[in-house]
């Protein structure tokens, strides 16, 4: 696409992206499903790109006065919920796709060259206005945590015990590359109760042995401190994976003084280079000492490792970050540091889904249900992330200058304008709704 072409055309060129992206998941969908059905699910699609609030964006009720017209909102949140309730196809379907499409991006690195991390982490999913949801679990409000944190010039905050609330737990996992584009590898949600009641060291262990099994060690698994411990350091040594744990600062391992906490480990110990590194998270270059040490681990004194502590200077915590890659050089201790420093990208994945996409909005009542819908916002946000891809720069440019113009220089210096990308898009999409047809080969019997 070229910026002489009309918006009208640009509309209709990336609705076609958006088919072009999921239709091998419509084929498979077209193969159970009656094609009106397999039609809304595409429709949908598209109106959860338009529909914006992140406190109602994912109601049946809002979604089918923009999949029709707010005249026919009733028929048009039958047709969503008649989706829904489809036995015919699962959340599995969806997850099994984007699987696919994370193993391609491995293969897509792999022949690049280039260094392929696949980032983990852990989150909540909070209705804490709910009760009679099927499948809602306790979980630890981080809402409520943030609302606790002491303001400067402001009365101290209660304190006390953590807050939960009903909600059900979350687990994604993304791969990477170390300046190449997101692609969403899994998102899964469970319950720590109901009929299909599971558990964390259950979940994260079915996630890893998928992982094993597909990539082995062509992939670098990057995992932050909610996952440093004895227990899940085990599973990891136990199965055909590299890794990058970031560490607990009293937690213990032994180096060549013995057992010692990690903090212990590396003190005194003068770093061995220095470089600006790029705060992600700051917006800002900071001076990095690193420095590593060859440690192994009290409960498995067999697996040798490395201790890589990385030193941003005054005023901020070390990051104490173990691997079992071979780090024999400073050049190597850098490339571990770098791969962890990527881990921002799945931090920023779930600020996206909580407000963007309004992924704690929907209030559908069977578990079931409510996976399908949530599976189709990973599309959504699959789809979001393709954007971003390097040949598309001159179109992503003319639509954000076009229909979401902001003059702030933070705005125009984000490497990844998911937002403005949405808000961008529910603009041209809303001024020029011209459907296209429905993008499958065939048609169903």
């Amino acid at each position: 696409m070229s910026d002489s072409a009309s918006p009208r055309k640009h509309a209709q060129g990336l609705r076609q992206q958006l088919g072009d992206l999921v239709r091998p998941l419509l084929r498979e969908l077209d193969a159970t499903l009656d094609k009106r059905l397999v039609e809304t699910f595409f429709r949908t699609l598209q109106v959860m790109v338009i529909h914006r609030h992140n406190r109602y964006g994912l109601l049946l009720s809002e979604l089918g006065g923009y999949l029709l017209d707010p005249e026919h909102a009733p028929a048009g949140t039958k047709r969503i919920s008649n989706l829904l309730r489809s036995r015919k196809w699962s959340a599995s379907l969806i997850a099994a796709f984007l699987w696919r499409q994370a193993d391609q991006a491995v293969t897509r690195l792999e022949s690049d060259g280039k260094l392929a991390l696949a980032i983990w982490d852990e989150s909540v999913l909070e209705k804490p206005e709910s009760l009679a949801l099927e499948g809602l679990g306790p979980v630890r409000s981080s809402r409520a945590a943030r609302l606790k944190r002491i303001k400067p010039g402001f009365y101290t905050p209660p304190g006390g015990a953590p807050v939960f609330v009903p909600g059900m737990e979350w687990l994604s996992l993304l791969v990477v590359g170390l300046q190449d584009v997101p692609v969403l590898a899994a998102m899964q949600w469970w319950t720590s109760r109901g009929k299909g009641a599971s558990d964390r060291a259950r979940q994260r262990h079915s996630l890893l042995t998928s992982c094993a099994s597909a990539w082995a060690q062509r992939i670098v698994h990057v995992f932050d401190r909610g996952f440093a411990g004895s227990p899940w350091l085990g599973h990891l040594l136990t199965h055909p994976v590299v890794f990058i744990l970031r560490w607990k600062t009293k937690q213990h391992l032994v180096d060549e003084k013995g057992k010692r906490p990690a903090w212990h480990i590396s003190r005194g110990k003068r770093s061995l280079d220095h470089r600006l590194i790029w705060d992600a998270r700051r917006r800002c270059q900071r001076k990095t000492g690193i420095v590593f040490v060859p440690v192994t681990h009290p409960d498995y004194p067999d697996q040798p490792l490395t201790l890589v502590v990385s030193r941003p200077g005054k005023g901020r915590h070390p990051w104490y970050l173990l691997t079992n890659m071979p780090v024999v050089s400073v050049e190597a201790a850098w490339q571990v540091l770098l791969a962890y420093a990527r881990r921002w990208q799945i931090e920023m994945t779930y600020r996206c889904a909580k407000t963007e996409l309004a992924m704690e909005s929907p209030r559908l009542w069977k578990w079931d249900n409510r996976l399908k819908l949530l599976g189709m916002v990973t599309l959504v946000y699959a789809f979001l992330l393709s954007l971003l891809a390097p040949h598309l720069t001159a179109l992503r440019t003319w639509l954000l200058r076009t229909f979401c113009h902001r003059t702030g220089k933070r705005h125009r210096d984000a490497p990844m304008p998911l937002y403005r990308l949405r808000s961008a898009l529910s603009q041209l999409w809303l001024r020029y709704p011209d459907p296209i047809p429905l993008p499958l080969a065939q048609s169903s019997g």
